[in-house]
């Protein structure tokens, strides 16, 4: 008996100290994740799959050291920003606001899409993104971290044990299509654009870092999280990403590549084409788990986009005045969703172009802030080594010189 107290005691203890990383996890597996991994899979059977899991080595130190920098100078990364000078703040807060309005209706009318091709009665998708952007705020509103830590954990929990069971039985049924005799060369610079897009937003762009800062400050009010034990719980988070971003890769290839149906680019074109064609090739009953997990996968982000985005302004704002009313935080929250839904409202028609422009915005603004954040960690005197320093400089190598190869190449 004392010997399952202890257990539960421990489990407990350890499921405390969990919560940013998971987070991170929630608000990275979104489009990233359901239409880029998933498309170049379909499209390109697996010849890109090593691309994949290399972006996601090559990000991984500049999401680290946001961990790193946060629980061991005790500010966040959105401070450390601003120490490094007025241009780079500026920048940050910008790219910032952008990112936060267009992700955020971008986000959003894909969960109404894919909740409104699920339900057995149509329901219009204006209506859905209401009901869905009223349940988000009810979280953060109301539950504030807490409840929003909790959300995320279930999500998450769910979303992997579907998306895995659905890779299984993919795996059990085969490749649905033969390969073509002539496969689509991905490596040409044709393909730039769609690889630039695919980069970007892999795992996350990497304004995430500096959000995955503030919702760690926000877990150590509520509870005492160690740097070894942040790490943990942000290696966690990370994995999970890699691999969910390899199970949806690997369910595009045995489901879609090979198929005489074109390949939708769109993102919400191709989520729906890939439910049908998913319940074409593995049966009827399979639509209402992939629905499901491809629902899941959109509103986690959504939610975590929402609290994310509107956190980092706060902090700005924060950084910036002098005061500010405790409210502030949630009223960001609710100016940013009021913004993405008029977004939704009256420039529904270019959203795909917005979100075009918002992945290659954050793919060429990557390395930038990659810098900044290796650069904070000499601040606080934390150097990496070994192989993160390996691995730092690799990732800062392939960054810029990808970059400036798009910007001749697009220029």
């Amino acid at each position: 008996m004392l010997v399952l107290l202890a257990l539960k005691n421990k489990l407990n203890t350890f499921g405390s100290t969990l919560g940013p990383g998971i987070l991170m996890a929630t608000a990275a597996i979104g489009g990233s994740h359901l239409v880029a991994a998933t498309q170049a899979g379909a499209i390109f059977g697996w010849q890109l799959l090593w691309l994949i899991v290399a972006v996601n080595l090559l990000k991984y130190p500049f999401f680290r050291f946001a961990v790193q920098y946060t629980l061991l100078s005790k500010q966040s990364l959105v401070a450390g920003y601003k120490q490094q000078g007025i241009s780079v703040f500026a920048t940050f807060l910008l790219l910032n606001i952008i990112a936060a309005i267009v992700n955020t209706a971008g986000v959003l009318l894909l969960t109404a899409s894919l909740l409104h091709y699920a339900l057995p009665w149509k329901v219009d998708i204006t209506v859905l993104c209401f009901a869905i952007l009223a349940l988000c705020l009810s979280i953060l509103l109301f539950g504030h971290y807490k409840m929003l830590d909790r959300a995320s954990k279930w999500i998450m929990a769910t979303l992997t044990f579907s998306t895995v069971a659905a890779l299984c039985i993919a795996i059990a049924q085969g490749a649905a299509n033969p390969p073509p005799i002539n496969p689509p060369e991905p490596f040409q610079l044709a393909m730039l654009g769609f690889l630039v897009i695919l980069m970007g937003w892999m795992p996350a762009p990497i304004e995430i870092s500096a959000i995955n800062s503030l919702w760690l400050k926000a877990k150590a009010r509520t509870s005492a999280l160690s740097l070894k034990q942040g790490l943990f719980d942000f290696n966690l988070g990370y994995g999970l990403t890699v691999v969910l971003a390899v199970v949806f890769f690997s369910l595009g290839v045995l489901i879609q590549y090979g198929s005489n149906t074109k390949i939708e680019l769109a993102g919400i074109a191709f989520s729906q084409q890939l439910i049908s064609m998913y319940t074409h090739t593995i049966g009827p009953w399979s639509h209402s788990l992939v629905a499901a997990i491809a629902f899941l996968c959109m509103f986690g982000t959504t939610l975590t986009v929402l609290d994310g985005y509107a956190r980092t302004l706060n902090e700005s704002l924060r950084l910036t005045l002098k005061s500010m009313p405790k409210y502030t935080l949630s009223a960001l929250i609710l100016l940013q969703a009021i913004m993405g839904m008029s977004v939704v409202l009256f420039f529904k028609a270019n959203l795909k172009e917005m979100l075009t422009f918002a992945m290659t915005l954050a793919f060429v603004t990557t390395p930038i802030f990659a810098w900044f954040n290796y650069r904070l960690m000499q601040v606080i005197n934390a150097q990496p080594q070994g192989f993160i320093k390996v691995l730092s400089w690799l990732g800062l190598t392939y960054l810029f010189g990808f970059t400036l190869l798009f910007l001749y190449w697009r220029f």
